[in-house]
C-alpha cells in the first residue's frame, strides 16, 4: 500500500549535476530508513546512499563526496544531490523506504525508478 514516487532523473553531461526527490504515500506512520540505489543494464543492483530517521547517512564507494542524501524530516522527502556526475552513474536510481506503516507494520518497498543518463 505504501507507494514510493522518483523524480528528477534525466540527461546531463559528465562534471553536471541533477537532484532527485522521492517521496512516499499511502499508509504510513514512520519511516526509519530511506535511501537510494541503482541498476545498469547487466549489472548488479548497488548501493548509492541511505539515510535513517536519526540522520546517520551510508553511501556507496563510487559515489563519496560526489553524492550526498538529506531527509528533513521522518517520512517524507528525501533528495538525492548528485554532483560531479561520471558516464559511470547512468542508471536507473530507484528509491527504497522501510518503515512502518499505519497498522505498525514493517515495510520495505520499492519505487519504480528514475533514469539518469550521463552522456556528452
Amino acid at each position: 500500500q505504501v507507494q514510493l514516487v522518483e523524480s528528477g532523473g534525466g540527461l546531463v553531461q559528465p562534471g553536471g549535476s541533477l537532484r532527485l526527490s522521492c517521496t512516499a504515500s499511502g499508509s504510513i506512520f514512520t519511516i526509519v530508513r530511506m535511501g537510494w540505489y541503482r541498476q545498469a543494464p547487466g549489472k548488479q543492483r548497488e548501493l548509492v546512499a541511505t539515510v535513517t530517521s536519526g540522520g546517520s547517512t551510508n553511501y556507496g564507494d563510487s559515489v563519496k563526496g560526489r553524492f550526498t542524501i538529506s531527509r528533513l524530516y521522518a517520512k517524507n522527502p528525501v533528495y538525492l544531490q548528485m554532483n560531479n556526475l561520471k558516464p559511470e552513474d547512468t542508471a536507473v536510481y530507484v528509491c527504497n523506504a522501510l518503515g512502518y506503516d499505519s497498522t505498525r507494520v514493517m515495510f520495505d518497498n520499492w519505487g519504480q525508478g528514475t533514469q539518469v543518463t550521463v552522456s556528452s
